[in-house]
């Protein structure tokens, strides 16, 4: 089945067609059977045991949602994806993992798989990823036009097959000639327009593509509007004559940006000329990604040379990602319910993100994947995770298209998720040794035993001993010696003071025993710590 069959069928009330895959036929029936998958209006089509089953199937017959594990023999989870979103891209994928296979799923993210679920599998989890699954689904599905031009355009934009034979086009574009695709925005666009009402987003609307029609229109050429999204407009341009150059094209269209009236710019993306009507749907993509780089020159018209050139200046910063620690350390901020703190960290991570001239798909992607590390360290320490503290829609970039908008939506996200985890019973060992840990850190330069913490906290010292290396895989002496090394560090590297003070201000009594200790945990001497310091 190709791709045109598989969009040719949609429509608003359809049962949404799913299969399950799993190496391990007694989970793929547990999972057919515990469900009533017909109550969510899901049809479950099929069960496949491995990857290439599964592909069998969707070459086969329609299917809107593939729930599938990640390691299979075979074609596993993965492999699977990737398949999937070549040849398929409008189906849905809900991938299961265990918490030994997170580097599969963090994996998977990268290729575009947003809704994951860990085993044991919940079923009320399972039942909401599924549901949010199909609102998508179903939006998706709604996206239409009132006019043939409109819809030949939207079904462009989409990727979809109906396009290239769409009357509209000959119609009202004709033979001959050259086209160009435009993509519009609205800069700042939640700050300014994200509480209005839908009846003056409209006249927004209107206003916005009249100014830009009038100016196409002036120029003798022939035009079709379409907007993908409240915040994304698209026109389809005919220069019949090939009349226009480079440089008028970026005239035109800055004059034209320059004409609005209300707050904020008008961010233009403007695709290559192209010939073969056929290409509208690449350049339709071309220019909505063009459009993210409007947060690093904002009134700029962003043809492909600008873009080619903001991405050359982009080139050092590549690669960029968070330090190691950073799930973990926020983990515990939040388990001790320290918002300034937590808020503090995901600031500083977004001026670094902003510091690296990092596009908001790029900075999106960094937070996911660290809020992917962050709740499954959350559940790995008896976290009852609930699908509704989860985000049931991907981060819309077109709505929240500033650096400041973006930040508060993901800073509000964070802030629900710990309320959520203050809300949480969590595993009372864990929260006495979060508070244990808390303890070190304010006193880890007095004299310390791990009894007189075990009295400070009225529990056992064998009782501590026990949950404290449970929980943090090292006995009380040596994070003790980690936090004070770490505080060493730190003094090394920052301060004048002789290394015997600073032995001394970090717990260490005897100088000779903080050198051993401190090059048993770093591999090296205070003073060849300092030097390698000094010379960075």
């Amino acid at each position: 089945m190709n791709n045109h069959e598989h969009d040719k069928r949609r429509s608003n009330h359809r049962v949404i067609r799913m299969i399950i895959v799993d190496d391990e036929p007694i989970i793929c029936e547990g999972l057919k059977k515990t469900i009533d998958w017909s109550q969510l209006g899901v049809e479950v089509a099929g069960v496949a045991y491995d990857g290439e089953q599964a592909l069998q199937i969707v070459q086969s017959e329609p299917i809107d949602i593939v729930l599938t594990d990640i390691r299979m023999d075979g074609i596993d989870g993965l492999e699977l994806a990737e398949q999937l979103r070549a040849m398929y891209p409008e189906i849905s994928l809900v991938m299961i993992s265990g918490y030994e296979d997170f580097e599969y799923a963090r994996r998977a993210m990268r290729i575009g798989v947003s809704d994951y679920l860990l085993k044991p599998v919940n079923i009320d989890e399972l039942k909401a990823v599924v549901s949010n699954v199909i609102a998508r689904i179903r939006e998706r599905d709604d996206h239409g036009s009132r006019e043939e031009d409109v819809l030949w355009l939207m079904n462009a934009i989409h990727s979809k097959a109906e396009f290239a034979e769409a009357v509209p086009l000959r119609r009202c574009i004709g033979a001959g000639g050259s086209f160009r695709v435009i993509a519009s925005q609205l800069t700042d666009y939640e700050q300014r327009y994200g509480d209005m009402p839908a009846e003056e987003i409209r006249d927004v609307q209107a206003e916005w593509k009249d100014m830009l029609e009038a100016s196409l229109h002036a120029a003798g050429l022939s035009t079709i509007f379409a907007f993908a999204h409240p915040n994304l407009l698209y026109a389809f341009v005919h220069d019949p004559h090939n009349s226009m150059n480079e440089r008028q094209w970026e005239k035109m269209l800055s004059q034209a940006a320059a004409n609005w009236q209300r707050e904020g710019e008008v961010a233009v993306a403007l695709s290559a000329s192209f010939t073969e009507s056929e290409k509208t749907s690449e350049a339709c993509e071309r220019v909505k990604q063009m459009l993210f780089y409007s947060i690093l020159q904002p009134e700029a018209i962003l043809t492909e040379q600008l873009c080619k050139e903001l991405e050359n200046e982009r080139r050092a910063f590549r690669g960029y990602s968070p330090p190691g620690d950073w799930a973990s350390r926020l983990s515990s901020l939040l388990y001790r319910q320290e918002w300034a703190e937590a808020e503090a960290m995901l600031r500083e991570l977004f001026a670094e993100m902003r510091k690296q001239r990092l596009l908001l798909p790029e900075m999106l992607s960094i937070y996911e994947e660290q809020m992917a590390l962050l709740r499954q360290r959350l559940r790995h320490n008896a976290m009852q995770m609930n699908q509704t503290n989860e985000r049931k829609l991907s981060v819309d970039l077109h709505q929240y298209n500033s650096y400041d908008a973006f930040e508060q939506l993901l800073l509000e996200e964070l802030h629900a998720l710990l309320d959520a985890v203050g809300n949480q019973s969590v595993n009372k060992s864990y929260w006495i040794v979060e508070k244990a840990m808390k303890y070190i850190a304010e006193h880890y330069s007095e004299d310390m035993k791990a009894s007189e913490v075990a009295e400070w906290l009225n529990i056992t010292p064998n009782h501590f001993s026990y949950i404290f290396k449970q929980n943090t895989g090292k006995n009380f002496k040596e994070y003790m010696n980690d936090v004070r090394i770490g505080h060493a560090q730190r003094l090394l590297a920052t301060t004048n003071d002789k290394v015997f003070e600073i032995a001394d201000r970090v717990g260490y009594k005897e100088y000779k025993y903080f050198v051993s200790v401190f090059k048993s945990v770093t591999g090296m001497t205070p003073k060849e710590y300092r030097a390698i310091k000094a010379s960075m």
